[in-house]
């Protein structure tokens, strides 16, 4: 971890908080428990305990793995429907092949970014290709559920296949930190996912010792996940380390600093960013489908039932 970096951050584009910013305050910091998804692959639910008003537009996200999978012991998930949101998975190590009944799909590896808008329904599988089943090996990677206001959530469906190649590629003042924009804008550096909800995702590799002050869009909420290592949060330097989430006040500018000691095995602190403008509108969810009400959800699962996502392919790649 990461795939997608550079030799020499300073040749990048940097990215500077102006001197009379508000610093967002830190509210909390919460542990993600672990669990289990599809046919058994390990995830932190890195959301779970914080209240939907600091995460909206942003639902769930789950860091699956890190994982040294023995040979036979990689697994994906079965065919299954979504409606109403949008899905986006981000491997960091490893490999994926995706399919939906609406003919999107692809093999994601290594920094690519897999970007869903389930929209009126679909149904959608995740499997490990056969190669990396018979193999075992790393496998690391995060899936994030962004809603749709109402005026989308009976969009078509549509699916963005992104390169890690295409992320936008950012630093701060004194090169201490990678910043990879993978969807929205920040500071008026557009990452190449196309999103719904205006919102922002950032992949930052912060370097031990390094303290990164980021301008942040007023309008939008904060949030910080730390995928590895340990730093702080905020100018009262709130620590936080592998699978804790800090959530950000009000504020145009948040702080990050990475400790001076990381773990072997992860030299940086790796944190994903998260900012996105609330859509405050009510939300009923259950499993796989997030509408407004509850009809709407009645009326997904007979949809569902009655085959009006989708039918599975007869086959499907590997």
């Amino acid at each position: 971890m990461p795939a997608v970096t550079v030799e020499n951050p300073l040749t990048l584009p940097r990215v500077v908080a102006d001197a009379d910013a508000v610093q967002r305050p830190v509210l909390a910091v919460s542990t993600a428990p672990s669990g289990y998804e599809g046919e058994g692959f390990p995830v932190r639910r890195a959301f779970a305990g914080i209240n939907y008003k600091h995460l909206d537009p942003f639902i769930m996200m789950d860091q699956m793995g890190e994982v040294e999978y023995a040979a036979g012991e990689p697994k994906g998930t079965p065919w299954h429907p979504h409606r109403g949101f949008e899905t986006v998975t981000y491997i960091i190590d490893g490999t994926f092949i995706h399919q939906d009944s609406n003919g999107g799909g692809g093999t994601i590896t290594n920094g690519d970014t897999q970007w869903m808008t389930a929209g009126s329904g679909l149904l959608h599988i995740e499997t490990p290709p056969e190669s990396l089943v018979m193999s075992g090996g790393l496998f690391h990677g995060l899936q994030l559920w962004v809603n749709l206001p109402a005026k989308d959530k009976m969009k078509d469906p549509r699916y963005q296949d992104i390169r890690g190649g295409q992320v936008k590629l950012l630093t701060t003042g004194d090169g201490g930190a990678l910043l990879r924009v993978i969807a929205g804008d920040f500071d008026g550096h557009e990452g190449p996912g196309i999103t719904h909800t205006p919102i922002t995702m950032i992949h930052a590799s912060v370097r031990p010792g390094a303290e990164v002050t980021l301008p942040w869009r007023e309008e939008y909420n904060g949030l910080a996940y730390v995928l590895a290592g340990r730093g702080t949060v905020g100018t009262d330097h709130r620590p936080v380390r592998t699978g804790q989430t800090a959530v950000f006040g009000a504020g145009s500018a948040l702080t990050l600093r990475a400790d001076e000691s990381q773990d072997a095995h992860t030299p940086d602190l790796e944190v994903v960013l998260l900012g996105g403008k609330p859509l405050r509108e009510p939300m009923a969810h259950y499993g796989p489908f997030v509408m407004n009400t509850r009809a709407e959800l009645q009326q997904a699962f007979e949809d569902f039932q009655g085959g009006r996502l989708g039918t599975v392919p007869a086959v499907h790649g590997m």
